[in-house]
């Protein structure tokens, strides 16, 4: 204003105390707003300006637990008004809250301690319409560039929420991945108790571990163990489950560095994937192979990494990605066994 300069309303909306104002509004509404605060600091990367990824920061740390009474009435409402007569010691104070729900640690009257996941209310009522109006409000206040495919992220953001929130299909997830890695003991699932489970409420077994990202002051040999599990569980769910856990956040696994087994916790987003899809990225994975680009090219627009108005620039970008990824995962493919590419796969001839 000194200079003569008449300021734009973008550049007073994003100054610092109010990107910290609508970051602590969001963390408040929970869902929607978390949900797609999370999905473009993870799918925008740097197309976003400063401020924001800033304020999407916030929102992956963590929301704003529930009050006391409003958790009672979800249990009672879950479990009956004796809800409390189904543990011999029930935590108040959550141990986890995200954007669909929070944790909280109870023992059963056997001693074992148990993990309730328990769904904010109205969640699953208003995820539509608090999308919509989240991102209404970022496209009005031009925090969200023009480069990012909003009305993909909103149908993706909808999608994902609905699922997650949808705790009888997460349960279900949960006992086919007991089943699924049964056999392997360097994973470990929890334990569903079906019998207290509702639309609002899942119970598992409590697991004990490390949080993924605390590992950095780990041997380089305990990380690499770590890593490896995370990408031989990403094959398997892939190839020979056709099930995966599509969100990639660390605070859906743990570590037990006393038994080395990678622990699975969350499985609100897990999605079947076509046989189709699924051969499109085995030709992915054969092209790399072969270092055939125009065969990587196809079977990445096959499954849907390119749209119509992708450059030829940006087709180069991403499949250099595909290439520096590729030697890692070779390194992996050869310490599975060759049962995870039966069907054909061409790694299995030439594992």
């Amino acid at each position: 204003m000194a200079s003569g300069k008449r300021p734009s309303s973008r550049d007073l909306l994003i100054t610092p105390a109010n990107v910290r104002r609508v970051a602590d509004k969001l963390s408040h509404l929970r869902g929607a707003a978390m949900k797609v605060g999370q999905l473009l600091s993870m799918d925008a990367g740097d197309l976003l300006p400063p401020e924001l990824s800033e304020l999407l920061s916030v929102l992956r740390a963590g929301a704003n637990p529930m009050p006391m009474l409003q958790l009672a009435g979800v249990l009672e409402g879950a479990m009956g008004e004796d809800w409390q007569s189904h543990f011999s010691q029930f935590g108040f104070t959550p141990v986890a809250a995200a954007s669909i729900g929070q944790v909280h640690k109870a023992l059963d009257h056997q001693g074992q301690a148990l993990a309730l996941k328990i769904q904010y209310p109205g969640v699953r009522q208003s995820i539509d319409s608090d999308v919509d109006n989240v991102m209404t409000l970022l496209k009005m206040s031009r925090l969200l560039p023009a480069g990012v495919i909003a009305d993909e992220l909103i149908q993706e953001a909808k999608d994902q929420l609905h699922a997650e929130a949808d705790y009888h299909l997460e349960a279900q997830h949960l006992l086919a991945y007991k089943a699924l890695l049964a056999d392997d003991p360097s994973f470990r699932v929890p334990q569903c108790y079906t019998e207290l489970c509702s639309e609002n409420l899942l119970v598992m077994s409590f697991e004990e571990g490390v949080a993924v990202e605390s590992l950095m002051t780990y041997p380089l040999a305990e990380r690499n163990r770590c890593a490896g599990l995370l990408l031989q569980l990403l094959f398997r769910e892939l190839f020979e489950f056709g099930h995966v856990q599509t969100d990639p956040n660390f605070a859906n696994f743990l570590y037990d560095p006393d038994n080395g087994q990678l622990v699975l916790l969350d499985f609100g987003a897990t999605r079947h994937y076509s046989p189709e899809l699924v051969a499109a990225y085995r030709q992915l994975f054969h092209a790399e192979l072969i270092q055939d680009r125009q065969q990587l090219l196809d079977a990445a627009t096959q499954i849907g990494y390119f749209s119509e108005q992708v450059t030829a620039s940006q087709q180069e970008a991403v499949l250099k990605l595909f290439e520096l990824a590729w030697n890692p995962c070779v390194q992996i493919i050869m310490t599975l066994p060759p049962r995870i590419w039966r069907g054909g796969y061409v790694i299995r001839v030439w594992l």
